[in-house]
């Protein structure tokens, strides 16, 4: 079972505070030097509002006095928070029923750190899709070469190293393919997974992976390519999956299967991992499987 990631994981710390008696001027000057977005406001240590760039703004837009104009005037309030021990999830509702981009983070009461809507899209998907009207590439060649899968292409590669007519324990399966840019937006299209870390390029550079990468789902569906290509009509009885290391778009990857154990009649475990071109493992696990007869025609 997933453990539950917590906002203390993923916010932001240390926390840039203001006293309510401030002006809004030193607000300003204070959210510039900093290059941040929000302070939060603070009398005799606990959390009263919040002041943003975007409060600021109005108050200018609006033609209040910056320098006279105290922060208490034009803060946000009621203050809207999560507890640092709470889900993730918990924060994205709240942001979302309060319609906010950011909760100050409590600890024991105390401001321990601050959460945004971009620090959670990493983690939780979205339902914003990054639409383009983009012509469908030219479809590449099909070949029909084997009986159990209805095509191949000339740019996937795969290799068996067993009895051709049925599974054995040592038997080993590998498929290769690059994981395209249309291979993900078709995934998030047919999921409905369009986190930004795999959609928005701008977005997923700031993450820690530095850009856009592949659905994890979507490169464990390697492993079942290659268990596409054993002997038979192959039907999954269970996966067991190990995240390792990202994927980046346009990477080749190779998914390698191995038969461990014939567990009765027509059904085999197999270790299965997943690697990118520089060798290292992303996908890590066990399968089980059914491998049935060919349907005859």
């Amino acid at each position: 079972m997933i453990e539950p990631i917590a906002v203390e994981e993923v916010m932001h710390t240390p926390v840039q505070t203001i006293r309510p008696t401030a002006t809004v001027r030193e607000a300003a000057t204070q959210l510039f030097e900093e290059h941040i977005g929000s302070l939060v406001v603070c009398e005799n240590g606990s959390p009263v509002g919040i002041m943003t760039d975007v409060d600021v703004s109005q108050v200018v837009s609006e033609g209040y006095d910056t320098e006279t104009t105290a922060v208490a005037d034009v803060m946000g309030e009621p203050l809207i928070t999560v507890d640092a021990d709470a889900p993730i999830e918990e924060a994205a509702e709240s942001m979302r029923e309060h319609n906010i981009k950011r909760l100050p983070v409590l600890d024991g009461g105390e401001v321990a750190g601050i959460v945004t809507t971009t620090d959670l899209a990493t983690y939780l998907p979205h339902l914003i899709r990054m639409g383009r009207d983009e012509e469908p590439d030219e479809e590449r060649e099909r070949t029909s070469v084997r009986v159990d899968t209805a095509y191949e292409r000339d740019d996937w590669e795969f290799e068996y190293l067993g009895n051709e007519e049925s599974i054995d324990v040592g038997d080993t399966v590998r498929f290769s393919k690059v994981i395209s840019e249309e291979d993900v937006e078709a995934f998030a299209e047919a999921s409905g997974d369009t986190n930004r870390l795999h959609m928005d390029e701008e977005f997923a550079e700031s993450s820690r992976f530095g850009g856009r990468i592949a659905h994890g789902t979507l490169v464990v569906g390697i492993v079942s390519s290659a268990l596409a290509r054993l002997p038979g009509m192959v039907i999954y009885l269970s996966q067991e999956v190990s995240y390792l290391g990202p994927v980046p778009l346009g990477e080749r990857v190779t998914a390698e299967c191995e038969v461990v154990e014939h567990i009765g009649k027509n059904r085999f475990r197999l270790s299965t991992q997943v690697s990118r071109s520089d060798g290292e493992t992303v996908i890590d696990g066990e399968a089980a499987v059914i491998a049935d007869a060919i349907p005859t025609e």
